[in-house]
């Protein structure tokens, strides 16, 4: 069983940059993918899975934006646009079967802006009742 929780808080100028930080990087690492998985698929008619993605921006060439979090965030954030190609590819079947009436679209690259960072439990760490943020990202 999964779990999430929406803590509202009011961050100082300092912890306000730095989300502000993240966020906009994974805006950025999310756009990589979409460019990545829109090319293989214009080039062979494949989409590429999330290992391909993780693979190519992670372990191949170290992207800049991948490099800004930690391997295993960087990997969710790749993962969510795996899904939005699968689920393209998936609506692409439902018009064959009849099953989808609309014509889906291609995900589309974000317009800047932030984007959500998953944080899985390994990086998360509870300390005083707390949310402790990763070392790598404390000044």
């Amino acid at each position: 069983m999964f779990g999430c929780q929406q803590n509202l808080i009011s961050p100082n100028n300092d912890l306000k940059a730095i989300l502000e930080f993240l966020c906009s990087e994974s805006s950025k690492l999310t756009n990589c993918g979409i460019y990545y998985a829109r090319q293989m698929y214009f080039k062979t008619g494949k989409i590429p899975g999330r290992a391909d993605l993780h693979k190519v921006l992670g372990t191949e060439n170290r992207n800049l934006h991948y490099k800004a979090f930690y391997s295993d965030t960087a990997q969710q954030i790749l993962t969510t646009v795996a899904e939005s190609f699968k689920s393209y590819i998936g609506l692409l079947k439902g018009i064959k079967e009849g099953t989808v009436t609309q014509r889906p679209r291609l995900p589309n690259y974000r317009q800047g802006g932030l984007a959500l960072v998953t944080y899985t439990w390994r990086s998360v760490k509870l300390k005083d009742g707390k949310n402790e943020i990763p070392a790598r990202y404390k000044s």
